[in-house]
């Protein structure tokens, strides 16, 4: 038999539900994800370190989980919030259930909760702290979720980061359905020949953008965070890559330095949170969001062209437009609340964006930011 979990918010509001996953208590700061599918790829998303993310889709689990869909080596979640839990998946792929596997994890898990009334609340009074557990009562709950320190100033980029430099040689080719008809049967689209060799910044790197790198072209060599740019140039790369990472990118002032350095010498591609560095770096500000961006349907404008795409997206901070130099454009916003989406520098070979290219869950609208990267290193060689 289940028993009784409590989520409680440090405004004092309350929700009960069952527990699945791992019993006992955890604390972090709470968002919500709209994503329909791929909630084992949020769940392993290095982005979500030190948040509880409650899933607005009514029903998860359904078609378990797996090993190939990892987008680390690791859950990083502190707790998973969901309506209805589906405790015997149906999938070919699946290896295991959900429950279990947060189980094995110790992360605790709460279904039977109004994720509606809970998204609801969170988009009126914006992200706070929370507390999910079986072991206290809603009072000691409450007091817990208010003890827990706070995302703005937090620096959990040095518990994800790869401890030492690696070459990344996992499976990188994209899956594909057999073709009977055209007697088709490979499972994989061949990978192109490695043209050119680029160092990712690991800031929290999910597998997916180093597969993506890899199907554009690239040799990629991954990188910690705290790696200075004399390090970086040393290894003469082709171009240099800043990944997507938790936390507060304010805080993170001994990366702003490095990368300052590097603007000029050698084409820098980012995303998420590798934008917001760049803007720390080009001596611009970033801020708190109410209450983020974080699912698979965000449309975003390009700007210079006015085409719209639908992203998949994971952050709680964005770029303040008004405090870029004159030399860095926005070229994307949100449409949902007009914020920063990407930027690019008008003379040298930098550009990045807010959103996830790569998926993982998600549309592949802006795949192509890949290829572009690999032109702009073409282009700067030439």
């Amino acid at each position: 038999m289940r028993i009784k979990a409590i989520l409680a918010l440090e405004d004092g509001r309350c929700f009960e539900g069952e527990s699945f996953g791992a019993p006992g208590t955890a604390t972090g700061e709470i968002c919500f994800n709209t994503s329909m599918t791929g909630y084992q790829e949020v769940i392993t998303d290095p982005s979500y370190r030190g948040q509880m993310v409650a899933m607005t889709y009514p029903q998860i689990g359904n078609y378990g989980v797996n090993p190939a869909d990892a987008e680390s080596h690791e859950p990083h979640i502190r707790g998973f919030i969901i309506g209805e839990l589906c405790e015997v998946p149906s999938n070919w792929r699946s290896t295991g259930t959900l429950s279990d596997y947060l189980g094995e994890h110790g992360i605790p898990g709460i279904e039977g909760v109004d994720t509606r009334a809970l998204t609801k609340h969170l988009r009126s009074l914006g992200a706070m702290r929370a507390c999910l557990t079986t072991e206290l009562d809603a009072e000691a709950a409450i007091q817990a979720a208010k003890d827990a320190p706070p995302m703005a100033g937090s620096d959990f980029v040095r518990e994800v980061s790869a401890p030492e430099a690696y070459s990344w040689t996992g499976e990188s080719r994209e899956w594909k359905l057999p073709n009977v008809i055209l007697d088709d049967l490979s499972e994989y689209h061949e990978l192109p020949p490695a043209r050119r060799r680029v160092v990712a910044y690991d800031f929290g790197m999910k597998f997916n953008i180093l597969r993506r790198l890899r199907q554009a072209g690239f040799e990629v060599e991954v990188v910690p965070a705290a790696t200075s740019a004399s390090e970086v140039l040393a290894k003469k790369p082709d171009g240099v890559f800043l990944s997507n990472g938790p936390g507060d990118p304010a805080a993170l002032d001994y990366i702003h330095d490095e990368l300052r350095a590097l603007v000029g010498r050698v084409p820098v591609f980012g995303i998420c949170l590798g934008n917001q560095l760049l803007a720390h770096a080009f001596g611009g500000r970033t801020f708190k969001l109410k209450f983020g961006h974080r699912g698979a349907n965000q449309p975003v404008k390009d700007v210079r062209t006015g085409r719209v795409f639908i992203t998949s997206q994971n952050h709680g901070f964005a770029v303040d437009p008004e405090s870029l130099p004159d030399d860095i454009e926005v070229t994307h916003i949100n449409l949902n609340d007009g914020t920063v989406e990407g930027v690019r520098h008008k003379t040298q070979p930098v550009f990045s964006v807010q959103y996830h290219p790569e998926a993982a869950p998600g549309p592949n609208d802006p795949a192509y930011l890949f290829s572009e990267f690999a032109e702009m290193i073409e282009a700067f060689r030439a």
